[in-house]
């Protein structure tokens, strides 16, 4: 039997791609295959971040900063696009929103899986009692729970730094090899411009978040979200998680008395 030629919509699975958009509202609404495209895309994007997330602390175990670095370009590519979709979602009218709203109950952004994963690779992590009440599949559970037990991105860092000499195991001892490295930045200089990359992603990743309740905000006013949240209040909330908490606190002590 011959076999069908490789083609760009059997490889990229176009076919299947495109009927994985199913509108629920009833009457149908002319906005809500955008939203369900958007978010669609969001997760294909979360998919790839994570990858290069799990690359790069791959790269801190095998003291590769170069390719750390790497990772950390693409990852900010695909950050400027996740802010860019924003655009895209609030040519969409709270009239618009609010004719499908309804119909998503109880489903929730809160519940994307892989943006929980993000968060706990990096070093946000939930607890057991959290994931038990956080309404997801049992793979995406499993993948949480993995996850929850793995070193994160900021222990492959720390542990990377623990191996060329530097004290890391106290929060202030992290301050200050921190500072060490950006007051001798000629020395450090690889090192230096990683930890630049991971503070553009933490700072990338607050942007996002700051425009995510603009939006909802814009949206659906103070409303409760659809899953049973606060809503924009609760978004509210995250814009004070940092990844890399020392790292924001060292800019403080930078170009101050030495030991102060």
């Amino acid at each position: 039997m011959p076999t069908a030629s490789l083609t760009y919509g059997s490889y990229l699975r176009v076919p299947e791609l495109l009927a994985l958009q199913h509108p629920i509202g009833d009457p149908p609404h002319h906005d809500e295959l955008l939203f369900i495209l958007i978010h669609q895309v969001y997760e294909l994007w979360f998919k790839q971040m994570l990858h290069e997330l799990d690359a790069a602390v791959r790269f801190f175990d095998q003291d590769d900063l170069l390719k750390v670095g790497k990772a950390f370009r693409r990852i900010h590519a695909i950050q400027r696009v996740l802010e860019q979709q924003v655009d895209v979602l609030e040519t969409m009218t709270p009239q618009d929103f609010n004719a499908f709203r309804d119909a998503l109950n109880p489903a929730s952004g809160f519940q994307s899986a892989q943006f929980r994963e993000i968060e706990f690779r990096c070093g946000l992590r939930g607890n057991e009692t959290y994931l038990r009440h956080l309404e997801i599949t049992p793979e995406e559970r499993a993948r949480l729970e993995r996850r929850l037990h793995e070193p994160t991105l900021y222990d492959a860092l720390k542990s990377y730094l623990a191996r060329h000499g530097f004290a890391v195991d106290t929060p202030e001892k992290l301050v200050a090899a921190f500072r060490t490295v950006y007051e001798h930045d000629e020395e450090h200089y690889v090192l230096y411009l990683v930890l630049e990359d991971l503070i553009e992603f933490d700072e990338r990743v607050l942007l996002w978040r700051g425009r995510h309740v603009r939006m909802v905000e814009r949206m659906i006013g103070m409303k409760p979200g659809t899953g049973g949240s606060l809503g924009a209040a609760y978004l509210q909330t995250t814009l004070g998680r940092r990844f890399f908490p020392e790292l924001w606190e060292v800019r403080t002590v930078l170009g101050g008395t030495r030991g102060a």
